[in-house]
């Protein structure tokens, strides 16, 4: 079925949904980002009920993230494009890849990022050009005052949690309000993607992608030049 076409200044309007009608809540909502060793995000309301969980579930070529509902149900494939100047993310839905089945992208707005971030959100199906900007993600992830809206509406604000101290058993946590009749698992899955530009994976990924990347662009031959560790 076709998705419903968006225009910018109508989407903060009124009641809107990207991933789906089932994630609009009439009321505010404060929920948790908890990532724990393994890097997986669990992201609980104000009962402690889990809503989702955000894995790694990176490939040789892509890192990306895989969001699950409470049931471990896929419901949004997050990729990372490779070889792009604007750190372009995708999302999918379920596990899929397919160009038929992408819902929005985001990219950096400049090349070289100082202390506050700026992120452009694209919904895919919409009647203007795909790569024009329905949203934007701002703020700094040192400050943990990243906001989701466009120049006359916030729809969410991440925050600090009110104690200093990290939970025992996560590596990292952060609020988010969401404002009522937004989407929140739109909102989950936009945060899940600033999370993984402020904390790009150390090794693994990094290595294996620039190796295949270099073997593509050269026929397979490997420049002593172009190290690939």
């Amino acid at each position: 079925m076709a998705q419903p076409s968006y225009h910018a200044p109508e989407l903060l309007s009124t009641s809107f949904f990207v991933i789906g009608p089932k994630y609009i809540a009439p009321h505010p909502l404060e929920v948790t980002f908890e990532k724990f060793p393994c890097k997986t995000l669990v992201i609980t309301d104000v009962n402690h009920k889990i809503l989702f969980k955000v894995k790694p579930h990176d490939t040789s070529l892509h890192r990306q993230r895989l969001m699950l509902d409470a049931a471990d149900k896929p419901i949004v494939m997050l990729r990372e494009k490779n070889l792009t100047m604007h750190k372009r993310w995708e999302a999918f839905r379920g596990e899929s890849n397919a160009s038929s089945n992408m819902i929005f992208s985001t990219k950096t707005e400049n090349l070289v990022q100082f202390k506050t971030r700026t992120v452009s959100v694209m919904l895919a199906n919409k009647s203007s050009s795909n790569d024009d900007c329905d949203l934007k993600i701002e703020g700094r992830w040192k400050k943990k005052n990243y906001t989701i809206g466009d120049s006359s509406k916030t729809i969410a604000q991440m925050r600090k949690p009110q104690t200093l101290k990290k939970m025992k058993s996560g590596e990292d946590k952060f609020m988010v309000t969401i404002q009522s009749n937004a989407d929140f698992a739109f909102v989950v899955a936009l945060f899940a993607i600033v999370d993984a530009m402020e904390n790009p994976d150390k090794e693994g990924y990094g290595s294996a992608a620039a190796g295949l990347a270099v073997r593509a662009a050269t026929g397979g031959f490997i420049s002593p030049y172009l190290p690939l560790s």
